[in-house]
């Protein structure tokens, strides 16, 4: 059920936990519940309007946070009957140049998402039109603003937000009175998006997009967002200043905006991060912990070096009044933090456990570690993974999705010139080979953008991304009986922002779970994105995990959460940290570098595994070279 403390109030109307948010800010359990709140919102507008014989319309957004809205309208259409006849779409953006038909076009996203699966008229949708010539532009931008003027103006806007706090393409530097025009895109948001475009260099450099000033003009505007890597820009726009830095800001003038957001994407906000700030908190165990960690790097002072001044001076003196005197308290923490450090992930054997994160016992253990696709093991925990081979554990590394989809095809073009030269032009031993390698060259240079891999190429970018794994997997001491490549169903048949769990999915990880009843699990994607690869591969997982849980060795697991592409773990949510020496972060980076088709993310994780050490450092700890960190899950609590 949805925590009654968040409901969405009248507008204009705060609790005191939502003081210091700027514009009504409604938080949900996850996507699903948030997406069934703004359909039903938009029935209630669409029996309205029809009440009075005028259209609904709507404003929409393209990308990943809006899909889970327009299942919900699918599913609408499908099983209780609605209707969408009466409805008039606009949506926001386009990218430019690009024709309609492309794979990537906006047009093509919103046919396959949305509009072939209900019965709106196609007359009643607008998408700007991005293959248009440049002379045409300015023209067609005008001709579109006269449009939604002419429906009625827009009665409901839906909106994402993008890594920059753009709305629409309105990247930082937006004015609030913009209307829809061309916009050079930034650098982040055209990285954000190479991926989709198999590459940089394939993003469009420009997009045509409403203005700030066209969405401000709409009657209602609802904002989504969903998971932990959109949280920080959300609490910009909701709580920091006004400012065409983030123009997503300038929906806090409005007066019928609203956030509709999951709690990953809430965890920036003030009353989810600070609560102490915005009003009266009860201090429980982690919320204390919590305090603790951001007074000292509020401060720079170690944990064991603040004071009951600096509490109370900062907003703590509930805190320390009712767990101190500070010294008391931060003896406490201190031993808290102390206890997440271990150079023994699977437990030490012959050793007291009482204040260890992972028991002593079985020994050795059998792990396994789930990884989304190829390299996402080896980038968040690589080093975890060479401590407990070396610690004599039975390392099983399972690669659920093939990651075909992440290969550039130059890389597929680089093997395939290989196989032509060890072939030869005269030999005839590998003829057979060459004439696959002409075969497939000639595909690739015959593909336009508008097509999506053929089944041929794609097997030769999973073939690819598997002798990555192994090589990778090599260095850090996993043999190759103990790899598994699951190719999971919904991945091999969809793509990005179209992925769809599949029962054969389940299936095939509860054989394997039933296979290896491991003692410690390793997994990712619970905050992620619900469209992205790393979040449909966790709920694949979780619901094996669901049909297994009267399973005794179940009960017997434990199980540790790392993150790949979300931010790192906050402090006081980290129940395992694993320090890394020179050596250590050294082996990890070269069985990190293995994995060539995906260069562009490879200096992240060290970046970021060694400002989790200087974190520890700054707390007062042994300093480290790196840290990897790891969350505990409780699944069955």
């Amino acid at each position: 059920m949805r925590n009654m403390k968040d409901q969405a109030k009248p507008h204009g109307r705060r609790s005191e936990e939502e003081q210091l948010e700027k514009i009504k800010t409604c938080v949900f359990p996850s996507s699903v519940e948030a997406t069934k709140a703004l359909a039903q919102e938009v029935l209630a507008l669409l029996r309205e309007k029809e009440k009075d014989s005028k259209p609904l319309v709507l404003g929409l957004a393209t990308g990943s946070t809006p899909v889970p809205f327009y299942r919900e309208l699918i599913r609408l259409h499908r099983e209780e009957s609605v209707s969408f006849k009466n409805m008039i779409t606009f949506n926001l953006d386009e990218y430019y140049p690009i024709s309609r038909d492309h794979r990537e076009s906006y047009y093509q996203f919103m046919q396959n998402q949305l509009f072939k699966h209900i019965d709106i008229p196609a007359d009643n949708v607008h998408i700007p039109d991005g293959s248009m010539g440049r002379e045409q532009v300015f023209a067609d931008c005008q001709a579109y603003e006269e449009a939604i003027e002419k429906a009625g103006g827009i009665d409901l806007q839906v909106l994402g937000i993008g890594n920059t706090g753009h709305i629409g393409f309105n990247e930082p530097g937006s004015s609030c009175d913009s209307v829809t025009r061309l916009i050079t895109l930034d650098r982040i948001t055209r990285q954000d998006a190479a991926r989709d475009f198999l590459g940089l260099e394939n993003v469009p450099s420009f997009a045509l997009t409403m203005g700030v000033g066209t969405i401000l003009r709409a009657r209602r505007i609802v904002l989504m967002a969903w998971g932990e890597k959109k949280a920080a820009i959300v609490a910009r726009a909701v709580e920091g200043p006004v400012s065409d830095v983030v123009s997503a800001s300038f929906l806090q003038e409005h007066p019928h905006a609203s956030f509709y957001i999951d709690e990953a994407a809430a965890s920036e906000l003030s009353r989810k991060k600070f609560p102490w700030l915005a009003g009266s908190v009860s201090w429980t165990p982690s919320l204390s912990r919590c305090a603790v960690n951001w007074l000292s790097t509020r401060l720079e002072k170690p944990v064991l070096k603040l004071v009951d001044e600096d509490y109370n001076e900062n907003g703590l003196s509930e805190l320390v009044t009712e767990q101190g005197p500070a010294y008391t308290l931060n003896i406490r923490i201190f031993n808290e933090i102390q206890h997440t450090i271990t150079g023994w992930p699977g437990g030490k054997p012959e050793a007291d456990d009482s204040n260890r994160p992972e028991r002593a016992l079985p020994y050795p253990k059998k792990v396994a570690v789930f990884s989304p696709e190829p390299f996402a093991d080896v980038f968040a925990m690589g080093g975890t993974i060479n401590r407990l081979v070396s610690q004599g554990h039975d390392v099983h590394l399972i690669y659920q999705a093939s990651g075909n989809l992440g290969v550039p095809d130059g890389e597929v073009e680089k093997f395939l010139r290989v196989l032509q030269d060890i072939a030869g032009p005269n030999s005839k031993d590998w003829e057979k080979q060459r004439e696959f390698a002409d075969h497939l060259l000639r595909m690739l240079k015959g593909k336009t953008q508008t097509e999506p891999d053929s089944q041929p190429i794609r097997e030769i970018k999973g073939l690819l991304r598997r002798e990555e794994a192994r090589e990778a997997a090599l260095v850090l001491g996993i043999v190759p009986t103990r790899i598994y490549f699951q190719d999971l169903l919904f991945y091999e048949k969809g793509r990005y922002r179209q992925f769809r769990p599949e029962p054969a999915d389940v299936d095939k990880i509860v054989k394997l779970l039933v296979d290896l009843q491991p003692h410690q699990i390793y997994l990712t994607g619970k905050v992620a994105d619900p469209s992205s690869v790393e979040y449909n591969c966790f709920r694949v997982l979780e619901l094996a995990l669901e049909l297994l849980k009267k399973e005794d060795w179940l009960g017997k697991c434990s199980f540790w959460l790392y993150r790949v592409h979300e931010k790192e773990l906050e402090p006081h949510k980290i129940d395992m940290a694993v320090p890394l020496s020179p050596d250590q972060l050294s082996l990890k980076m070269r069985a990190i570098h293995q994995h060539q088709s995906q260069s562009t993310q490879v200096l992240i994780s060290e970046d970021r595994n060694r400002e989790m050490a200087r974190l520890y450092d700054h707390f007062g700890l042994a300093e480290y070279e790196a840290i990897e960190v790891f969350q505990r899950w409780r699944l069955f609590q």
